[in-house]
């Protein structure tokens, strides 16, 4: 199925959508595509909200945007790295048994679909900050804790993965 018929999907049902990508077994460059994809396009929702400040204050948009890009492009795959390896021991804690690419698989594949609403999101930043913009913020916030906890769900109780050993 097309990326972007799953992460429509992911919308209705995410707990079937995470089970058919768990099921197309271990490929740590299909979860790295999403993660990058992801923080690419989260780049991009900030631009909106980078340009509207740079011009309200005078400040160059280039080192703006530049700002931007350090965070979402170099830094923030490392802490999703690192953030599912702590989802990872949390699951272990918990007495599951799934590798450390449940977690990974979870958590990138959330956040991806989780990308659209994120880029509204940016959007409503740049044109009208306030309590909309905010009201969206929190949309997909919300969108995508119940993306993480059904990927989680399935990746540790449900899906394929749940009795897979694999390492960390």
């Amino acid at each position: 199925m097309a990326v972007t018929r799953d992460i429509v999907a992911t919308y209705r049902n995410p707990g079937q959508v995470f089970t058919r990508l768990s099921l197309m077994g271990v490929r740590e460059d299909r979860a790295l595509f999403w993660l990058i994809a992801g923080c690419g396009l989260s780049f991009v929702s900030q631009w909106p909200r980078v340009a509207r400040e740079a011009a309200a204050t005078g400040a160059d948009l280039t080192e703006a945007m530049t700002g931007a890009l350090m965070a979402w492009v170099f830094f923030a795959p490392l802490l999703f790295y690192i953030l599912a390896f702590v989802l990872h021991i949390i699951m272990k804690v918990l007495g599951r048994k799934a590798g450390g690419f449940a977690a990974r698989l979870a958590l990138f594949w959330s956040f991806f679909a989780a990308v659209p609403l994120l880029l509204f999101y940016g959007l409503a930043q740049g044109l009208a900050p306030g309590q909309g913009a905010s009201l969206v913020g929190a949309l997909w916030v919300v969108a995508f804790v119940v993306f993480l906890f059904s990927g989680l769900r399935v990746a540790y109780w449900t899906g394929p993965l749940a009795g897979l050993r694999a390492e960390t």
